[in-house]
Protein backbone atom coordinates (compact mmCIF):
# COMPACT_ATOMS: atom_id res chain seq x y z
CA UNK A 1 0.00 0.00 0.00
CA UNK A 2 2.89 2.20 0.89
CA UNK A 3 4.57 1.54 -2.81
CA UNK A 4 1.40 2.07 -4.28
CA UNK A 5 1.10 5.48 -2.56
CA UNK A 6 4.86 6.45 -3.64
CA UNK A 7 4.12 5.39 -7.06
CA UNK A 8 1.19 7.62 -7.11
CA UNK A 9 2.97 11.11 -5.88
CA UNK A 10 5.43 10.05 -8.72
CA UNK A 11 2.84 9.99 -11.33
CA UNK A 12 1.82 12.92 -10.67
CA UNK A 13 5.03 15.06 -10.20
CA UNK A 14 6.16 13.74 -13.65
CA UNK A 15 2.53 14.94 -15.48
CA UNK A 16 3.47 18.47 -13.45
CA UNK A 17 6.78 18.60 -14.76
CA UNK A 18 5.84 17.71 -18.08
CA UNK A 19 3.21 20.17 -18.48
CA UNK A 20 5.40 22.75 -17.10
CA UNK A 21 8.33 21.49 -19.82
CA UNK A 22 5.84 21.62 -22.59
CA UNK A 23 4.46 25.27 -22.01
CA UNK A 24 8.30 26.50 -21.45
CA UNK A 25 8.81 24.72 -25.18
CA UNK A 26 5.62 26.36 -26.57
CA UNK A 27 6.58 29.80 -25.43
CA UNK A 28 10.14 29.79 -25.24
CA UNK A 29 12.05 31.20 -22.21
CA UNK A 30 10.43 34.32 -21.13
CA UNK A 31 13.63 35.91 -19.27
CA UNK A 32 14.20 39.32 -20.71
CA UNK A 33 17.89 39.37 -22.47
CA UNK A 34 19.67 42.33 -21.37
CA UNK A 35 23.47 44.02 -22.42
CA UNK A 36 26.02 43.03 -19.73
CA UNK A 37 29.14 45.34 -21.11
CA UNK A 38 29.32 47.96 -23.54
CA UNK A 39 33.16 48.59 -24.18
CA UNK A 40 32.77 52.59 -24.92
CA UNK A 41 30.44 53.06 -22.06
CA UNK A 42 31.07 56.31 -20.46
CA UNK A 43 34.45 56.86 -22.02
CA UNK A 44 36.28 59.24 -24.24
CA UNK A 45 37.49 57.58 -27.59
CA UNK A 46 40.07 58.84 -30.06
CA UNK A 47 40.73 58.21 -33.44
CA UNK A 48 42.76 55.02 -32.73
CA UNK A 49 39.88 53.52 -31.31
CA UNK A 50 38.22 51.27 -34.54
CA UNK A 51 35.98 49.12 -32.37
CA UNK A 52 33.58 48.48 -30.10
CA UNK A 53 31.99 45.49 -28.29
CA UNK A 54 28.36 44.39 -26.72
CA UNK A 55 28.11 41.55 -24.49
CA UNK A 56 24.77 40.11 -24.40
CA UNK A 57 23.70 38.30 -21.36
CA UNK A 58 22.44 35.42 -24.17
CA UNK A 59 22.88 34.61 -27.22
CA UNK A 60 21.03 37.22 -29.84
CA UNK A 61 19.26 37.17 -33.01
CA UNK A 62 21.63 38.71 -35.16
CA UNK A 63 19.57 40.60 -37.47
CA UNK A 64 17.20 42.17 -34.84
CA UNK A 65 20.52 43.68 -33.04
CA UNK A 66 21.71 45.08 -36.41
CA UNK A 67 18.55 46.68 -37.30
CA UNK A 68 17.78 47.98 -33.64
CA UNK A 69 20.90 49.29 -32.83
CA UNK A 70 21.27 53.31 -33.04
CA UNK A 71 24.08 55.76 -32.71
CA UNK A 72 23.53 59.56 -32.65
CA UNK A 73 25.26 61.19 -34.55
CA UNK A 74 25.09 58.01 -37.00
CA UNK A 75 28.53 56.50 -37.22
CA UNK A 76 28.74 53.96 -39.94
CA UNK A 77 30.23 50.40 -39.51
CA UNK A 78 30.31 46.88 -39.85
CA UNK A 79 29.02 43.92 -37.30
CA UNK A 80 30.76 40.96 -36.30
CA UNK A 81 29.64 38.39 -33.99
CA UNK A 82 31.37 35.92 -31.72
CA UNK A 83 28.81 34.08 -29.21
CA UNK A 84 27.38 36.62 -27.17
CA UNK A 85 29.84 39.70 -28.30
CA UNK A 86 28.98 41.52 -31.10
CA UNK A 87 31.79 43.68 -32.67
CA UNK A 88 30.68 46.94 -34.46
CA UNK A 89 33.74 48.27 -36.37
CA UNK A 90 34.26 51.37 -38.04
CA UNK A 91 34.34 52.47 -41.27
CA UNK A 92 34.12 56.15 -40.76
CA UNK A 93 36.20 58.19 -38.46
CA UNK A 94 34.81 59.64 -35.55
CA UNK A 95 34.14 63.64 -35.23
CA UNK A 96 36.25 64.94 -32.23
CA UNK A 97 34.58 67.41 -29.66
CA UNK A 98 31.48 65.44 -30.13
CA UNK A 99 29.41 63.51 -27.41
CA UNK A 100 27.33 60.03 -29.28
CA UNK A 101 24.41 58.48 -27.67
CA UNK A 102 23.88 54.32 -28.32
CA UNK A 103 20.49 52.87 -28.25
CA UNK A 104 19.26 49.47 -28.31
CA UNK A 105 15.97 48.26 -27.84
CA UNK A 106 13.37 45.94 -29.72
CA UNK A 107 15.81 43.38 -30.38
CA UNK A 108 15.38 39.55 -29.25
CA UNK A 109 17.44 36.59 -28.73
CA UNK A 110 18.24 33.53 -30.88
CA UNK A 111 15.56 31.31 -29.16
CA UNK A 112 12.98 33.48 -29.65
CA UNK A 113 10.45 32.53 -33.03
CA UNK A 114 8.32 35.34 -35.03
CA UNK A 115 5.60 33.08 -34.99
CA UNK A 116 5.28 33.56 -31.09
CA UNK A 117 5.60 36.51 -29.07
CA UNK A 118 8.94 36.88 -27.44
CA UNK A 119 10.22 39.20 -25.18
CA UNK A 120 12.46 42.15 -26.05
CA UNK A 121 15.33 42.88 -24.81
CA UNK A 122 15.94 45.63 -21.81
CA UNK A 123 16.04 48.88 -23.61
CA UNK A 124 19.99 50.12 -23.52
CA UNK A 125 21.10 53.83 -23.60
CA UNK A 126 24.95 54.77 -22.90
CA UNK A 127 26.75 57.74 -24.38
CA UNK A 128 30.43 57.74 -25.55
CA UNK A 129 33.05 60.69 -26.20
CA UNK A 130 35.73 62.00 -28.31
CA UNK A 131 38.29 64.71 -26.97
CA UNK A 132 37.95 68.22 -27.82
CA UNK A 133 39.71 69.23 -31.01
CA UNK A 134 43.12 71.26 -30.69
CA UNK A 135 46.49 71.12 -32.19
CA UNK A 136 49.88 72.88 -31.66
CA UNK A 137 52.20 75.09 -32.97
CA UNK A 138 55.81 77.55 -32.14
CA UNK A 139 54.74 80.81 -31.73
CA UNK A 140 56.17 83.42 -34.32
CA UNK A 141 55.15 86.89 -32.47
CA UNK A 142 54.79 88.21 -28.61
CA UNK A 143 55.39 86.03 -25.60
CA UNK A 144 54.47 83.07 -28.22
CA UNK A 145 57.84 83.63 -29.90
CA UNK A 146 59.84 80.72 -29.88
CA UNK A 147 57.65 78.95 -27.61
CA UNK A 148 55.26 75.67 -27.81
CA UNK A 149 51.64 76.86 -27.53
CA UNK A 150 48.52 74.65 -27.66
CA UNK A 151 44.91 75.73 -28.90
CA UNK A 152 41.76 74.27 -28.05
CA UNK A 153 39.26 74.85 -30.62
CA UNK A 154 36.12 74.03 -28.79
CA UNK A 155 37.16 75.96 -25.39
CA UNK A 156 38.79 79.15 -28.10
CA UNK A 157 41.67 78.82 -25.27
CA UNK A 158 45.42 78.92 -25.72
CA UNK A 159 48.17 77.15 -23.09
CA UNK A 160 51.98 78.14 -23.62
CA UNK A 161 53.52 74.79 -22.62
CA UNK A 162 57.49 75.88 -22.50
CA UNK A 163 59.58 78.46 -20.84
CA UNK A 164 60.82 82.05 -22.25
CA UNK A 165 64.66 80.61 -22.03
CA UNK A 166 64.04 78.00 -25.09
CA UNK A 167 63.17 78.07 -28.71
CA UNK A 168 61.73 74.91 -29.71
CA UNK A 169 62.53 73.71 -32.92
CA UNK A 170 60.49 71.02 -33.75
CA UNK A 171 58.21 68.60 -31.29
CA UNK A 172 56.12 65.11 -31.60
CA UNK A 173 53.13 64.72 -29.64
CA UNK A 174 52.01 61.45 -27.09
CA UNK A 175 49.40 59.58 -28.47
CA UNK A 176 47.68 59.76 -25.31
CA UNK A 177 47.60 63.27 -25.37
CA UNK A 178 49.92 63.52 -21.72
CA UNK A 179 53.11 64.93 -22.79
CA UNK A 180 55.28 66.86 -26.09
CA UNK A 181 58.62 65.64 -26.61
CA UNK A 182 60.39 68.48 -28.07
CA UNK A 183 63.78 69.60 -29.60
CA UNK A 184 65.06 73.26 -28.01
CA UNK A 185 67.86 75.55 -28.04
CA UNK A 186 68.51 78.66 -25.55
CA UNK A 187 66.84 81.83 -26.42
CA UNK A 188 69.17 84.33 -28.11
CA UNK A 189 68.99 87.23 -30.35
CA UNK A 190 70.64 85.37 -32.92
CA UNK A 191 71.14 83.22 -35.28
CA UNK A 192 69.56 80.01 -34.08
CA UNK A 193 72.27 76.79 -34.13
CA UNK A 194 70.12 73.59 -34.50
CA UNK A 195 73.22 71.57 -33.98
CA UNK A 196 72.86 72.93 -30.27
CA UNK A 197 69.32 71.19 -29.32
CA UNK A 198 68.48 68.98 -26.72
CA UNK A 199 65.39 67.07 -26.31
CA UNK A 200 62.87 67.88 -23.42
CA UNK A 201 59.45 66.68 -22.37
CA UNK A 202 56.56 68.80 -20.83
CA UNK A 203 53.36 67.51 -19.39
CA UNK A 204 50.32 69.08 -21.79
CA UNK A 205 48.15 69.17 -18.11
CA UNK A 206 50.95 70.74 -16.54
CA UNK A 207 53.46 72.91 -18.01
CA UNK A 208 55.84 73.26 -15.13
CA UNK A 209 57.08 69.29 -15.28
CA UNK A 210 59.63 69.95 -17.99
CA UNK A 211 62.30 67.08 -17.68
CA UNK A 212 65.34 66.82 -20.07
CA UNK A 213 65.28 63.55 -22.16
CA UNK A 214 68.67 63.85 -23.99
CA UNK A 215 71.81 66.50 -23.66
CA UNK A 216 74.17 67.53 -26.44
CA UNK A 217 77.77 66.30 -24.80
CA UNK A 218 79.90 64.82 -27.03
CA UNK A 219 76.79 64.76 -29.44
CA UNK A 220 75.06 66.88 -31.97
CA UNK A 221 71.05 65.37 -31.83
CA UNK A 222 69.78 65.81 -35.01
CA UNK A 223 66.48 64.68 -36.36
CA UNK A 224 64.01 62.39 -34.05
CA UNK A 225 61.26 61.06 -33.86
CA UNK A 226 58.56 59.39 -31.37
CA UNK A 227 56.79 56.23 -31.18
CA UNK A 228 53.16 55.27 -31.52
CA UNK A 229 53.06 53.97 -28.06
CA UNK A 230 55.13 56.71 -26.51
CA UNK A 231 58.20 54.47 -25.45
CA UNK A 232 60.66 55.10 -27.51
CA UNK A 233 62.46 58.12 -28.41
CA UNK A 234 64.93 57.48 -32.02
CA UNK A 235 68.02 60.67 -32.80
CA UNK A 236 69.84 60.72 -35.25
CA UNK A 237 73.64 61.76 -33.60
CA UNK A 238 77.18 62.99 -34.81
CA UNK A 239 79.74 62.59 -32.84
CA UNK A 240 81.74 65.71 -31.56
CA UNK A 241 84.68 63.49 -30.87
CA UNK A 242 85.00 60.32 -33.61
CA UNK A 243 84.87 61.83 -36.93
CA UNK A 244 82.22 59.87 -39.41
CA UNK A 245 80.62 58.54 -36.11
CA UNK A 246 76.98 59.23 -36.70
CA UNK A 247 73.66 57.24 -36.98
CA UNK A 248 70.56 56.38 -34.82
CA UNK A 249 70.21 56.07 -31.24
CA UNK A 250 67.11 54.63 -29.01
CA UNK A 251 65.70 56.36 -25.99
CA UNK A 252 63.68 54.02 -23.81
CA UNK A 253 62.11 55.04 -20.27
CA UNK A 254 64.60 54.66 -17.65
CA UNK A 255 67.42 53.60 -19.63
CA UNK A 256 70.83 55.52 -20.94
CA UNK A 257 70.86 56.11 -25.00
CA UNK A 258 71.47 53.39 -27.06
CA UNK A 259 72.99 53.46 -30.74
CA UNK A 260 71.64 51.04 -33.11
CA UNK A 261 74.70 50.19 -34.59
CA UNK A 262 75.59 53.31 -35.71
CA UNK A 263 73.30 52.68 -38.65
CA UNK A 264 73.93 55.86 -41.55
CA UNK A 265 71.40 56.84 -43.36
CA UNK A 266 68.95 60.00 -44.24
CA UNK A 267 65.36 60.71 -43.52
CA UNK A 268 63.68 58.09 -41.08
CA UNK A 269 60.54 57.05 -39.14
CA UNK A 270 59.21 54.77 -36.69
CA UNK A 271 56.73 52.35 -38.24
CA UNK A 272 53.75 52.07 -36.23
CA UNK A 273 54.15 49.15 -34.48
CA UNK A 274 56.52 50.76 -31.88
CA UNK A 275 59.35 48.07 -33.35
CA UNK A 276 61.12 49.20 -36.18
CA UNK A 277 62.67 52.08 -38.27
CA UNK A 278 62.22 52.95 -41.54
CA UNK A 279 65.14 54.98 -43.16
CA UNK A 280 66.60 55.90 -46.50
CA UNK A 281 70.00 54.39 -47.07
CA UNK A 282 71.83 54.77 -50.52
CA UNK A 283 69.71 53.19 -53.08
CA UNK A 284 66.91 52.30 -51.30
CA UNK A 285 64.76 51.74 -47.65
CA UNK A 286 66.00 49.68 -45.03
CA UNK A 287 63.66 48.80 -42.09
CA UNK A 288 65.64 48.25 -39.09
CA UNK A 289 64.48 46.25 -35.86
CA UNK A 290 64.60 48.99 -32.85
CA UNK A 291 66.91 46.93 -30.57
CA UNK A 292 70.59 47.02 -30.55
CA UNK A 293 72.50 44.49 -32.83
CA UNK A 294 69.15 43.32 -34.49
CA UNK A 295 69.44 42.31 -38.37
CA UNK A 296 67.33 44.23 -40.95
CA UNK A 297 63.86 43.03 -41.15
CA UNK A 298 63.51 44.12 -45.01
CA UNK A 299 65.29 46.49 -47.97
CA UNK A 300 63.08 47.92 -50.65
CA UNK A 301 65.87 49.12 -53.08
CA UNK A 302 63.11 50.76 -55.71
CA UNK A 303 62.63 53.93 -53.17
CA UNK A 304 64.37 56.58 -52.09
CA UNK A 305 62.12 58.04 -49.39
CA UNK A 306 59.25 56.87 -46.72
CA UNK A 307 57.01 59.56 -46.35
CA UNK A 308 54.05 58.75 -44.08
CA UNK A 309 52.58 55.38 -42.93
CA UNK A 310 48.82 54.75 -42.32
CA UNK A 311 47.73 54.42 -38.59
CA UNK A 312 47.56 50.73 -38.78
CA UNK A 313 50.62 49.98 -40.36
CA UNK A 314 49.59 47.67 -43.08
CA UNK A 315 50.59 50.58 -45.73
CA UNK A 316 53.12 53.30 -46.64
CA UNK A 317 53.47 55.91 -49.03
CA UNK A 318 56.81 55.83 -50.63
CA UNK A 319 58.63 57.56 -53.25
CA UNK A 320 60.79 56.36 -56.12
CA UNK A 321 63.14 58.45 -58.55
CA UNK A 322 63.07 57.74 -61.44
CA UNK A 323 66.06 56.83 -64.36
CA UNK A 324 64.20 59.62 -66.46
CA UNK A 325 64.32 62.32 -63.62
CA UNK A 326 61.06 61.87 -62.91
CA UNK A 327 59.22 61.33 -59.38
CA UNK A 328 56.89 58.54 -58.69
CA UNK A 329 54.83 58.31 -55.31
CA UNK A 330 53.69 54.32 -54.36
CA UNK A 331 51.33 53.10 -52.07
CA UNK A 332 53.53 49.94 -50.59
CA UNK A 333 51.47 47.02 -48.34
CA UNK A 334 52.98 45.45 -45.44
CA UNK A 335 52.27 42.48 -47.84
CA UNK A 336 54.81 43.10 -51.00
CA UNK A 337 52.27 44.92 -53.19
CA UNK A 338 53.18 48.59 -54.67
CA UNK A 339 51.16 50.65 -56.55
CA UNK A 340 52.05 53.64 -58.61
CA UNK A 341 49.44 56.67 -57.62
CA UNK A 342 51.52 59.40 -59.10
CA UNK A 343 53.91 60.44 -61.13
CA UNK A 344 55.64 64.03 -61.69
CA UNK A 345 58.30 66.06 -63.10
CA UNK A 346 58.17 68.36 -59.88
CA UNK A 347 58.57 67.55 -56.54
CA UNK A 348 56.33 65.35 -54.05
CA UNK A 349 57.60 66.38 -50.36
CA UNK A 350 54.81 65.32 -48.00
CA UNK A 351 51.97 62.97 -48.23
CA UNK A 352 49.74 61.31 -45.56
CA UNK A 353 46.57 59.02 -45.24
CA UNK A 354 43.09 59.74 -44.46
CA UNK A 355 41.66 58.22 -41.63
CA UNK A 356 40.13 55.74 -43.76
CA UNK A 357 42.97 55.51 -46.37
CA UNK A 358 40.31 57.09 -48.92
CA UNK A 359 42.39 60.02 -49.75
CA UNK A 360 45.73 60.97 -49.64
CA UNK A 361 47.46 64.58 -49.28
CA UNK A 362 50.28 65.88 -49.30
CA UNK A 363 52.69 68.99 -51.33
CA UNK A 364 53.75 68.78 -54.69
CA UNK A 365 54.94 70.91 -57.05
CA UNK A 366 54.77 71.62 -60.85
CA UNK A 367 57.76 71.70 -62.76
CA UNK A 368 58.06 75.00 -65.21
CA UNK A 369 61.11 74.82 -67.48
CA UNK A 370 62.28 76.19 -70.75
CA UNK A 371 65.42 76.30 -72.25
CA UNK A 372 66.29 79.62 -70.19
CA UNK A 373 64.18 79.15 -66.79
CA UNK A 374 63.00 76.65 -64.16
CA UNK A 375 60.38 77.00 -62.05
CA UNK A 376 58.90 74.78 -59.82
CA UNK A 377 55.23 76.18 -58.24
CA UNK A 378 54.37 74.55 -55.12
CA UNK A 379 50.92 73.79 -53.95
CA UNK A 380 48.79 71.18 -51.41
CA UNK A 381 46.25 68.84 -53.18
CA UNK A 382 44.48 65.74 -52.36
CA UNK A 383 44.49 62.38 -54.32
CA UNK A 384 41.88 60.00 -54.31
CA UNK A 385 43.45 56.69 -54.27
CA UNK A 386 40.58 54.73 -55.89
CA UNK A 387 40.60 56.50 -58.67
CA UNK A 388 44.08 58.26 -58.53
CA UNK A 389 42.93 61.34 -59.16
CA UNK A 390 44.79 64.48 -58.05
CA UNK A 391 42.77 67.93 -57.02
CA UNK A 392 44.79 71.14 -56.32
CA UNK A 393 43.50 72.46 -53.07
CA UNK A 394 46.23 75.51 -52.22
CA UNK A 395 49.06 77.21 -53.75
CA UNK A 396 52.00 77.95 -51.24
CA UNK A 397 54.97 80.24 -51.88
CA UNK A 398 58.13 78.67 -53.92
CA UNK A 399 60.46 79.23 -51.36
CA UNK A 400 58.22 77.08 -48.53
CA UNK A 401 59.25 73.61 -49.17
CA UNK A 402 60.05 72.89 -45.68
CA UNK A 403 55.85 73.27 -45.05
CA UNK A 404 54.43 70.12 -43.47
CA UNK A 405 50.78 69.27 -43.45
CA UNK A 406 48.72 67.86 -40.09
CA UNK A 407 45.43 66.42 -41.05
CA UNK A 408 42.91 66.73 -38.04
CA UNK A 409 42.66 62.64 -36.56
CA UNK A 410 38.70 63.20 -37.50
CA UNK A 411 40.02 63.74 -41.18
CA UNK A 412 37.48 67.36 -40.91
CA UNK A 413 40.49 69.77 -41.88
CA UNK A 414 44.07 70.42 -42.43
CA UNK A 415 46.68 72.64 -41.31
CA UNK A 416 49.49 74.09 -42.49
CA UNK A 417 51.60 77.14 -42.40
CA UNK A 418 51.79 80.00 -44.89
CA UNK A 419 54.81 82.09 -45.26
CA UNK A 420 54.09 85.90 -45.01
CA UNK A 421 57.82 87.52 -45.20
CA UNK A 422 60.83 85.26 -46.42
CA UNK A 423 63.98 85.37 -44.35
CA UNK A 424 67.16 83.76 -44.39
CA UNK A 425 66.98 83.74 -40.35
CA UNK A 426 63.88 81.80 -39.00
CA UNK A 427 63.33 84.24 -36.11
CA UNK A 428 62.53 87.09 -38.48
CA UNK A 429 60.08 84.53 -41.14
CA UNK A 430 56.44 85.60 -40.19
CA UNK A 431 54.24 82.72 -41.22
CA UNK A 432 50.56 82.41 -40.22
CA UNK A 433 48.78 79.03 -39.30
CA UNK A 434 46.48 78.09 -42.08
CA UNK A 435 43.22 75.90 -41.55
CA UNK A 436 41.74 74.19 -44.36
CA UNK A 437 37.96 72.33 -43.62
CA UNK A 438 37.54 69.14 -45.37
CA UNK A 439 34.18 67.92 -46.53
CA UNK A 440 33.66 65.88 -43.40
CA UNK A 441 33.96 69.54 -41.41
CA UNK A 442 31.31 71.10 -43.44
CA UNK A 443 28.72 68.01 -43.40
CA UNK A 444 29.68 67.48 -39.30
CA UNK A 445 26.33 67.33 -37.37
CA UNK A 446 27.73 69.22 -34.58
CA UNK A 447 27.04 72.63 -34.06
CA UNK A 448 29.79 75.01 -35.15
CA UNK A 449 32.36 75.56 -33.37
CA UNK A 450 34.88 78.50 -32.78
CA UNK A 451 36.29 77.42 -36.52
CA UNK A 452 33.47 78.60 -38.09
CA UNK A 453 33.13 81.78 -36.33
CA UNK A 454 36.43 82.71 -37.38
CA UNK A 455 35.90 82.69 -41.40
CA UNK A 456 32.44 84.06 -43.37
CA UNK A 457 31.86 80.11 -44.74
CA UNK A 458 32.81 77.48 -42.36
CA UNK A 459 33.56 75.77 -45.81
CA UNK A 460 35.97 78.21 -47.05
CA UNK A 461 39.98 78.30 -46.49
CA UNK A 462 40.49 81.33 -45.12
CA UNK A 463 40.83 80.83 -41.30
CA UNK A 464 43.21 81.78 -38.26
CA UNK A 465 44.14 84.62 -39.99
CA UNK A 466 45.40 86.11 -36.85
CA UNK A 467 47.60 83.42 -35.42
CA UNK A 468 51.08 83.91 -36.46
CA UNK A 469 52.95 80.71 -35.89
CA UNK A 470 54.86 77.45 -37.59
CA UNK A 471 54.90 73.65 -37.33
CA UNK A 472 50.97 73.35 -36.26
CA UNK A 473 49.95 70.03 -35.64
CA UNK A 474 46.59 68.40 -34.50
CA UNK A 475 46.50 66.47 -31.33
CA UNK A 476 45.81 62.76 -31.83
Amino acid sequence: MRLQTLDRLAIIAITILTVLISILLFNGDRTTPYIRDFSWHNQQVSATDQAFILTFSRPMNHKSVEQNLKIEPRLEGKFSWSGRRMAYTLTDSITYGQTYKLNLENAFDSFASELRSYTPIKPFNSDFSTPDPAFAYIGKTGDELGRLVVYDLTKNTKQILTPTDLTVLDYRIYSDRSKVLFSAVPKTTGFINPLDQKLYTVNLGNPNQLKLVLDTGDYQNLKFDLSADGKAIVVQRLSRVKIGNYGLWVIREGEEPKPLDNQPGGDFLIAPDSASVAISQGEGVAILPLQEGGTPLDFLPRFGTVLNFSQDGSEAVMVKFNKDYTRSLFRVTNQGGQEEIMKTTGSILDAQFGQQKQNLYGIFTDLKQTATSYQESLYIGEINLRTRQLQKIQDLPSWQRETKLSLAPDDTALLFEQSLKRSPNPLDEKTKIKFFPLPKFCDSPKPLNSIAQLTPDACLADGFSEILGTHPQWLP
